[in-house]
Formats: structure tokens, C-alpha cells, sequence
């Protein structure tokens, strides 16, 4: 399920680059192959409850379990919410270069990937570790942010166009927030103890 939620992050934010419509319909369309395996996964999950009455560890992994692919599922929403934007901007002239989404793009499914590994091996350091580089993806989303708001400042009639690229952005300063999320469950699942890492504080 991750991975099919990286590849959609990865396809949305290039086909917004190439101003690909028909591949961006196609990411929309795919989203639901997304919810369906959230489903799939949390059916197994309820039934290991109902039949196995998991007490323990065993019972903090399926909860956990239950919270990741929450979490999937939401970015996957966010990288086909990318995709509209690109069918809403069509074939309008890009404001500028596309250099900082791209780069959040990368960093975030690299930042997600990881976390993956993360809870396959169980390993609290490297989520924690995770949860602060969320500092990187919101320093390009501030830098983002203000490049933009000038462009709309400096010239009225590119304001449609550029809040189609804050929101491209906002999309995936929100799925850096959602890794982190999964990051806070992969502590807790090793160590029992439920807590908040590096609040996410954007408007700086």
C-alpha cells in the first residue's frame, strides 16, 4: 500500500511538471485502488481481533496497523488532490520553474519509504529521527509560500495559477505530517508510550 501511494505522490507532482492532464485523471481515477486496499487491510485486522482476541504487543500492532493505513490512505487523497489541481490548471503557463514541489515530493516519499522500514524493523530511533526532518519539508513550504504570495503581489492576474501551486504544496507539507504521524505510532508500538514529535509549525 505504501508503495502504490508513493508512486501516486511521485506520477502526481511530475504530471503537474509535464502538465499531463491525462495522466493526472489517471492517478484520480487509481486513487480508488488505494481505499480498497485500506479496506482490505483493516477487514484482516478486525477479523484477527474477533477470532484471535490478541492481548499485548500483538493487539498495539494491529493498532497500529489500523493508524498506518489510515494514514495511507489520507496521502493517497492528497497526491490525487495534486492530480486535480493539475487537470484544473491544464495547459496554462506555469508561474515559474517547478524546482521546491519537486523537492518536497522527494524528500516526503523518501521520508515515507523510510518510516515504512521503520516499522517493519520496529525501530523507534529511526522514526524519531523521521518525525524532525518534517523541519525540512516545512522550510520548503515556506519558501514555497512566499515566492508565491510575491508572484500574486507582484502581478494580480497569476493569482488563480499560483494558489494551484499553494495548494500542490499545502498537499504535501500535509502528507510530510501524516509520515510523522506513522512515525509516532512506530514509538509507540515499541515502547508503549504514546507522544507528540516535533510539532509541525509551518507559519513561521
Amino acid at each position: 500500500m505504501s508503495e502504490m501511494v508513493i508512486k501516486a505522490i511521485n506520477h502526481s507532482v511530475k504530471a503537474l511538471k509535464a502538465q499531463d492532464v491525462e495522466e493526472a485523471k489517471k492517478i484520480v481515477a487509481d486513487d480508488i485502488l488505494i481505499n480498497e486496499k485500506r479496506w482490505n487491510i483493516e477487514e484482516k485486522c478486525i477479523a484477527l481481533i474477533a477470532t484471535q482476541q490478541p492481548v499485548a504487543s500483538d493487539l498495539r500492532d494491529i493498532i497500529v496497523i489500523l493508524n498506518i493505513i489510515t494514514n495511507l490512505e489520507r496521502m493517497g487523497d492528497h497526491a490525487a488532490g495534486i492530480a486535480k489541481i493539475t487537470i484544473k490548471y491544464g495547459n496554462k503557463l506555469l508561474i515559474k520553474p517547478l524546482i521546491d514541489i519537486p523537492r518536497m515530493a522527494e524528500k516526503t516519499t523518501d521520508m515515507l519509504k523510510r518510516s515504512i522500514d521503520a516499522f517493519i524493523n520496529k525501530n523507534a530511533s529511526a522514526a524519531r529521527a523521521i518525525c524532525n526532518e518534517d523541519d525540512e519539508i516545512d522550510a520548503l513550504y515556506n519558501q514555497v509560500y512566499r515566492e508565491l504570495l510575491t508572484f500574486m503581489i507582484e502581478d494580480p492576474r497569476v493569482i488563480t495559477r499560483a494558489t494551484y501551486l499553494l495548494w500542490v504544496a499545502h498537499n504535501l507539507e500535509r502528507i510530510a505530517d501524516r509520515v510523522t504521524n506513522i512515525c509516532e505510532r512506530i514509538v509507540f508500538l515499541v515502547t508503549g508510550t504514546m507522544e507528540e514529535i516535533n510539532v509541525s509549525e509551518y507559519w513561521q
